[in-house]
């Protein structure tokens, strides 16, 4: 099990991590909009760097017509949808709003991963939209939900004992859920630094290759 403070010191240009959560009209790219997107900028201890930004983009009714039932109810629980008609931001400023904040803690483009909840889904709308934001990022991705799924078959005591998540459906408190929930998970599922010692990751990479065998063909 790691440990409760399993913090290290690792050089800025290895550690950052870049957090990205959007609120949609739906979750197909090619006919749904981005209405929300929020981004913070962590180092390898989840640290945050920075205020961040949260910013609500304009959409057009015929945009807002293409939700479906469920997704216009969520906005509309959330305040959202009143929020969206009243904002002034398009696409192109709200772009340019999340990469000033992000180079300003990642200089270096393709150097810092993309991470959040389910992120493959926020990374095809960011891709579509918003694609210079999307050229700065590496394209390695960490997916909480990847975390939540191995507690799930492996540690399920871990999974129940997570944080509760408030489910606002806003993108800034959905981040600050993600970073939470991984800072959980490292805490409870990982091995405590330095991590294993010579002679125990040769001994695990023995089993894993008798395991499995020669996947070579």
């Amino acid at each position: 099990m790691a440990q409760n403070d399993p913090d290290l010191d690792l050089s800025p240009a290895e550690d950052r991590i870049v957090w990205i959560d959007c609120e949609m009209t739906g979750l197909e790219p090619e006919r749904h909009v981005m209405v929300e997107i929020a981004a913070l900028v962590t180092d390898a201890n989840l640290n945050v760097l920075g205020e961040g930004v949260d910013i609500v983009i304009h959409a057009t009714e015929t945009e807002l017509a293409q939700m479906d039932d469920f997704v216009t109810q969520m906005h509309a629980n959330s305040g959202l949808d009143d929020e969206i008609r009243a904002s002034e931001i398009d696409i192109t400023a709200a772009e340019k709003a999340v990469l000033d904040y992000v180079r300003a803690w990642v200089p270096d483009a393709r150097t810092a991963p993309l991470a959040g909840n389910s992120i493959a889904s926020d990374r095809k709308f960011i891709h579509r939209y918003m694609p210079e934001l999307d050229q700065h990022l590496h394209y390695r991705m960490i997916d909480v939900s990847s975390f939540k799924e191995a507690a799930r078959r492996w540690y399920p005591g871990v999974l129940a004992g997570a944080p509760e998540k408030g489910l606002a459906h806003r993108a800034l408190a959905d981040i600050k859920e993600s970073i939470r929930e991984l800072d959980y998970y490292r805490r409870v599922m990982m091995v405590a630094h330095p991590g294993p010692n010579g002679e125990e990751i040769r001994a695990a990479a023995e089993a894993s290759a008798e395991k499995f065998g020669d996947i070579r063909g």
